[in-house]
């Protein structure tokens, strides 16, 4: 195991877009970064050309389907560090036979849920003994407008119409697992925050968003690097609190 005066980082699904970004930002306030992805390929690729910059980024395979990924992946940060001390749960996915209530194809919501609730959680549970151990740990959940449920309900909101029950429930559950995960470790120094990107251009919407990938990773970022004093439990943008 290695002794490192350095904050230590995991981000997954970091191999492009908003990931890539949060994970450059990191390293750049001098963390170590392990930046998360299921294709080793693109994975060691991405953290080579962090590397090119002088960081410290290190490729870490991370598939969020894969229970014997997620296990090997907390292993080898104990292994090397034996401590964790920022997560960002950040993969997600989209499908297109998502849809309506009414339309979309079951498989298809299932799918979604699997990666963007259930794998963000088995990231989650597998890593907290590893923030356990940090001096002052911090988890940030990247969500989504779309999971907000007064946004939703909202006929007049600019995204109304964009009903995917796959995603945006699964948003909304991650949401959920911030705010109760924010209870749990109230008593600790931990802190567990929601953050929204805003509609950013990312291969996730065929880079339709009106908003850069700086811009989109910037409030998963200051969330990552809250100061002790800093809030838990929360759901935000960069433009402030988000409703639930």
């Amino acid at each position: 195991m290695q002794m490192s005066s350095k904050r230590i980082a995991l981000v997954s699904g970091a191999n492009k877009g908003i990931g890539l970004e949060i994970a450059e930002k990191l390293a750049q306030t001098g963390m170590r970064v392990f930046l998360g992805a299921r294709n080793a390929a693109l994975g060691e690729a991405a953290a080579a050309r962090l590397r090119e910059q002088s960081l410290d980024v290190q490729f870490i395979e991370l598939d969020l389907v894969r229970a014997e990924s997620i296990q090997a992946a907390a292993k080898q940060i104990d292994t090397e560090f034996g401590r964790l001390d920022v997560l960002v749960n950040n993969a997600g996915i989209t499908d297109p036979s998502d849809g309506l209530p009414g339309q979309a194809s079951i498989d298809a919501a299932r799918r979604v849920m699997e990666t963007n609730f259930f794998g963000a959680l088995a990231v989650t549970q597998a890593m907290l003994p590893l923030l356990k151990k940090s001096a002052s740990a911090r988890i940030v959940n990247v969500s989504s407008g779309l999971g907000s449920l007064t946004f939703n309900r909202d006929p007049d909101w600019e995204f109304a119409r964009v009903k995917l029950i796959g995603y945006n429930a699964s948003k909304a559950a991650l949401n959920m697992l911030t705010v109760q995960l924010a209870a749990e470790l109230g008593d600790t120094t931990i802190k567990v925050n929601a953050a929204d990107p805003g509609f950013t251009a990312t291969d996730l919407n065929g880079h339709r968003g009106h908003q850069t990938i700086p811009q989109g990773a910037a409030e998963a970022i200051r969330l990552a690097l809250l100061p002790d004093d800093g809030p838990s439990g929360n759901f935000s943008s960069a433009s402030g609190p988000n409703p639930w």
